[in-house]
């Protein structure tokens, strides 16, 4: 076996494996031997079949595939250990020739991060944005359109009415939309299901027909229908007006049994308010200083940490399996076509993630700041306490290697966001390892 490493970037090396021929006739035989126990020949008893017949049978392509498929994960390890390669996930494999056979491999490596001078970064903290009465207005309005109802009218159709309609669409001749009785919000500027398809619904009537032609936007994310022309039948089966509710002390009541006066809810609303706004100063701040210390850094990692950190967003965003089968149904979409899709979409935030990940785990590391199982045991018991389902079940599952694993490294994340903060804010003590030398 011939190993030739042509290249090391973006912490990944990049190896050409030739095999002996000696090597791959080892590893046909082998097959060879494993299959013909397991494949019946006529005339022959399973195992007794000569290999020159048993080829001709089978297939000498056949048997040198399944030799290939054995042989390459051996030496693939063989070839990492002797270039000294610690991969962190399965390497890229892609035959390039069968005889000699000869594959070559994309191995992941550990990524490699210097961090910049991220003791010295001092960012000032803004404070949160000030609660004004509008604020409260404006909350209080759209409580009212939470609540509001809708009733039937006879006048044409106005922006934000709701609009019963039957519906016959087409994209370059296929079926687009097509619904009897659909339920529509007319609301000028909107772009579903086609720009200016609202703007073509107002001013209608009840029992009108109309017939248009609409272009959809070159930059629509359905890639399938930009720039396209969309052409639309519709009748208007029925009007409906939003009536809003008063502004007084039965809107309050109508919120929460726990409001019995507009007063009480308005108080509640400006307090919720002002900490919502305390909490977005908070994050905003932890964002620049954040992606100050990332700005700094020179890293390098593997595509594959991308790939991975996308499939957390995905399961994040559909937290059970469930979840993703009714999105899968509802656009006609297979779970490929969907991670293809979301893999573009999310890359960019997968990316910076997976930066500021790595550049927090180099300052814990350079900072020496280590998570006590205590501090494990406690979050694991503040989770067992704020969780209403069956606690035995519960409690085994936190206390599994992998999830305490997920919590300490959360933990050791928590603590050294608080660490930087702290030196952006010039409050932050020495590090460990000076604080050990002044001694």
């Amino acid at each position: 076996m011939k190993v030739t490493k042509d290249k090391t970037e973006n912490s990944q090396a990049y190896l050409t494996v030739e095999m002996e021929p000696a090597e791959v006739e080892e590893s046909l035989e082998k097959s060879y031997r494993d299959l013909v126990l397991k494949t019946r020949i006529p005339g022959f008893r399973k195992g007794k079949t000569p290999r020159a017949i048993f080829e001709r049978y089978y297939g000498r392509q056949n048997l040198l595939e399944k030799a290939v498929e054995a042989l390459v994960p051996e030496a693939l390890e063989k070839a990492v250990k002797e270039q000294e390669i610690e991969p962190i996930a399965t390497p890229q494999v892609e035959i390039t020739q069968n005889e000699p056979l000869i594959f070559k491999a994309v191995v992941p490596l550990r990524p490699t991060v210097k961090l910049g001078d991220y003791r010295a970064i001092r960012i000032a903290e803004e404070l949160a944005k000030e609660v004004t009465e509008k604020d409260v207005d404006d909350v209080v309005d759209a409580l009212r359109h939470q609540h509001s109802t809708w009733e039937p009218v006879t006048r044409q159709v106005q922006s934000n009415d709701i609009a019963t309609i039957d519906i016959e669409s087409s994209v370059d001749d296929k079926p687009y939309i097509t619904e009897k009785a659909g339920q529509y919000q007319a609301i000028a500027g909107a772009s579903f299901p086609a720009p200016g398809f609202a703007e073509e619904i107002i001013g209608m009537k009840k029992g009108e027909e109309k017939e248009f032609a609409l272009k959809f936007a070159s930059d629509d994310r359905r890639t399938d229908l930009a720039g396209k022309e969309g052409k639309f039948k519709v009748k208007v089966d029925e009007i409906k007006q939003e009536i809003l509710p008063e502004v007084n002390d039965d809107l309050a009541k109508q919120v929460s049994a726990d409001f019995q006066t507009l007063a009480v809810l308005r108080e509640k609303l400006n307090a919720n308010l002002k900490a919502r706004a305390v909490e977005e100063a908070k994050t905003a701040f932890e964002e620049r200083v954040l992606e100050t210390a990332t700005s700094q850094a020179e890293l390098e990692f593997p595509e594959v940490m991308v790939v991975n950190e996308i499939h957390r967003l995905i399961d994040q965003r559909f937290r059970t399996r469930e979840q993703l089968d009714q999105y899968l149904k509802a656009t006609s979409k297979t779970e490929e076509q969907l991670h293809d899709e979301l893999h573009v979409e999310l890359q960019p935030l997968a990316t910076e993630r997976l930066k500021r990940s790595l550049v927090l785990g180099k300052i814990a590391e350079e900072e020496k700041i280590e998570v006590d199982e205590t501090e494990v045991d406690a979050e694991v018991e503040r989770l067992l306490k704020s969780s209403n389902d069956e606690q035995g079940r519960v409690q085994a599952a936190l206390n599994s290697a992998e999830v305490r694993s997920s919590i300490r490294q959360s933990i050791l994340s928590k603590k050294t966001m608080e660490l930087v903060l702290g030196i952006a804010r010039g409050t932050a003590e020495a590090k460990n390892e000076e604080k050990e030398e002044a001694k």
